[in-house]
C-alpha cells in the first residue's frame, strides 16, 4: 500500500484529518486538489504535498483518488478530472451510495470515517470507525488494507446501511450540538457563562460509554414531573420553536420512560394494594 499514489480532492475539514492520517501511517499522498486555491494552498502547506485549484493539473496516473468534498461537488469535481481506467475511486460520504461511480470504468469504493470533524480539533484517526465499501471482492480487498492502514477499527457497511448510520450520527451529534448551542444561548441571555455546563455535558457523554442510553436518562420529562416541565415551558414562552422543541422532546422521554410497576394484592406493612413502585 505504501507504493499506491494518492491523490486527495477537497480540502475541508475531513481532508485535513485524513491528509494527516494517510502521512502519519506512511501513505504516498502525493496530490491535493481543492476548487479553492486559499483552501488547497492552506492544506498543501500545512502537510507539504504538492496542491493545486486546476483540475486540469490533477495527476491523471495516480493510483487511488479519494474525494472528501461535499455531495453535491462530488460528481462535478469527478467529471472535472483525468483519471486513468486502472484507479481506484474512494468517497468518504455517509449519504451517497457506491453506485455514484457506476460510470466510473476503474475500481470503486468508499471509505467513510463516523466521526465529526473540525480543523481546530485534533483526533487519533487510528481510533475513529472506518465504514468501508466497494463494487467487488477484489476491490474490498484493497479499500480494507488502506482502511486498515488508517484505523484499528474496520467495518464492511453497503450503502443503504450506510445511510442509516448517518441519520443516526445527525441524530447523536449535530442535534446535540445545536441542542448546546441552544443552552448557550439561554445562559448568555441571563448572564451565565456555557462553561457551567462542560461537566454536565462531560458526564453525560462519559454515562453512554457505560450504559445504555435507555439506563442513562435522567431529567424531569424521564421521572414525570409536570410541575418542573411547566414551568421549564412558560419560562421559554418568549421563544416559540425551543418551546415546541422542549414539548416535543419531554413527550418523546415521557414515551420511552419505564412504565410504573403496579404491585397487587393484600395490604403488607402498610402499603396500599395497588402502590405505584416507581423506578
Amino acid at each position: 500500500m505504501q507504493t499506491k499514489r494518492i491523490v486527495l480532492l477537497g480540502a475541508g475539514n475531513v481532508a485535513h484529518h485524513l491528509a494527516a492520517a494517510l502521512l502519519k501511517s506512511d501513505l504516498n499522498l502525493c496530490q491535493i486538489y481543492s476548487r479553492s486555491i486559499e483552501s488547497a494552498r492552506e492544506l498543501g502547506m500545512k502537510t507539504g504535498i504538492a496542491y493545486t485549484a486546476d483540475p486540469n493539473v490533477v495527476y491523471p496516473d495516480a493510483d487511488i483518488y479519494i474525494f472528501c468534498v461535499s455531495d453535491d461537488a462530488l460528481v462535478p469535481v469527478y467529471k472535472s478530472i483525468r483519471i486513468h481506467n486502472g484507479a481506484l475511486l474512494l468517497h468518504t460520504s455517509g449519504s451517497l451510495p457506491l453506485g455514484i461511480f457506476d460510470s466510473c470504468p476503474g475500481a470503486a469504493g468508499v471509505l467513510y470515517p463516523l466521526q465529526t470533524f473540525s480543523k481546530k480539533r485534533e483526533l487519533d484517526f487510528s481510533e475513529i470507525p472506518l465504514c468501508i465499501e466497494a463494487s467487488n471482492a477484489k476491490t474490498l480487498k484493497l479499500v480494507q488494507e488502506l482502511a486498515e492502514a488508517l484505523s484499528h477499527r474496520v467495518i464492511e457497511v453497503d450503502s443503504e446501511r450506510r445511510k442509516i448510520l448517518h441519520l443516526s450520527a445527525v441524530f447523536a451529534c449535530n442535534f446535540v450540538n445545536h441542542l448546546y448551542r441552544i443552552a448557550g444561548d439561554l445562559l448568555e441571555q441571563n448572564g451565565l457563562d456555557f462553561a457551567l455546563l462542560r461537566p454536565l455535558i462531560f458526564e453525560t457523554a462519559h454515562k453512554v460509554m457505560l450504559l445504555s442510553p435507555e439506563e442513562a436518562q435522567t431529567g424531569p420529562a424521564r421521572r414525570g414531573d409536570d410541575k418542573i416541565l411547566n414551568m421549564h415551558k412558560s419560562l421559554l414562552k418568549k421563544d416559540k420553536k425551543w418551546a415546541e422543541l422542549y414539548a416535543l422532546l419531554s413527550d418523546l422521554i415521557k414515551e420511552g420512560a419505564p412504565k410504573p410497576e403496579i404491585k397487587e394484592g393484600p395490604l403488607e406493612n402498610g402499603e396500599h394494594p395497588l402502590m405505584l413502585t416507581l423506578w
